[in-house]
């Protein structure tokens, strides 16, 4: 699939995670319907991003998302970081704080689900602290490490971390520390609390300006559930997002060939907008 999305001039691609799901699952999906089998068949996004990283030269490799909590600090610093060397620098660590409050239990007994977006904040600041410090050192709430060598570090000099919350305390989150924001689309709300694409977007817009940021220098990777549309993707464009990430079609596991007829199916629409802007 990395091999196919390069040589179709797409310039990412983007891998979920989750470790584990309990069953039976108590949480509610966001998806609203019934968990797809898809959910608990993924496989290690670091693994397989290192295998795509093999198999490509040029394409970005993203997690989307991450559930960053789920991991021990140092590894995940570790681990993200030589994918990063590895690949040339090619890494964007997308994240979040997750649905499933009994997969956050099993995993990290010590963070209430209430405090997962404070805990989250911690965890993005004690990695950078690992990727960017000779000597590394931590001390807040729910991650602290002794100062410690960390190695390697990223090709990057660090890694972006691109938020990917969708209501209106991720939005804030995102706007406050997050390089990047990757929401998606059907989850985005507003600045009246509206389900809203645009609202969202005008919102995330109005809260990095709050903390002091040029919205221009915070991108955005729209990931979408709907089929692309040339007017979508234009106004999408218009309101300032840089990326579109498309979900496939199918989040079942029995649907393996889906993703490339898929993909044989938007190619019409995506290619002027490949040709445009080069990716």
């Amino acid at each position: 699939m990395a091999r196919e999305l390069e040589d179709r001039g797409f310039d990412s691609m983007w891998v979920p995670e989750h470790s584990h799901i309990p069953t039976p699952v108590r949480s509610e999906y966001p998806g609203g319907d019934q968990l797809p089998s898809g959910y608990w068949h993924m496989m290690d996004p670091f693994v397989s991003l290192a295998m795509a990283a093999e198999a490509t030269s040029t394409i970005k490799l993203g997690t989307g998302i991450c559930l960053v909590l789920e991991h021990e600090v140092l590894d995940l610093a570790k681990t993200v970081a030589t994918l990063d060397a590895l690949s040339g620098g090619r890494v964007i660590l997308g994240i979040g704080v997750g649905w499933n409050a009994e997969e956050l239990a099993n995993a990290r007994p010590d963070v209430p689900f209430s405090k997962r977006f404070s805990a989250t904040r911690d965890r993005v600041a004690a990695l950078r602290a690992a990727w960017t410090q000779d000597v590394a050192s931590y001390e807040g709430t729910y991650d602290r490490f002794s100062p410690s060598l960390v190695f390697p570090k990223p090709a990057q000099g660090s890694v972006p971390i691109a938020l990917g919350q969708a209501g209106p305390v991720g939005i804030r989150h995102a706007a406050e520390y997050a390089d990047a924001w990757c929401p998606i689309d059907i989850s985005l709300v507003g600045v009246s609390g509206e389900r809203s694409v645009e609202g969202g977007v005008q919102l995330f817009h109005r809260l990095l300006e709050e903390a002091g940021r040029d919205p221009a220098t915070v991108p955005i990777s729209m990931f979408t559930w709907r089929r692309p549309k040339p007017e979508r993707i234009e106004s999408l464009i218009a309101l300032g997002v840089d990326r579109l990430v498309l979900t496939p079609p199918s989040m079942r596991a029995e649907d393996p060939d889906r993703s490339l007829e898929f993909l044989d199916e938007c190619q019409p629409v995506i290619e002027p907008f490949l040709d445009r802007s080069g990716s």
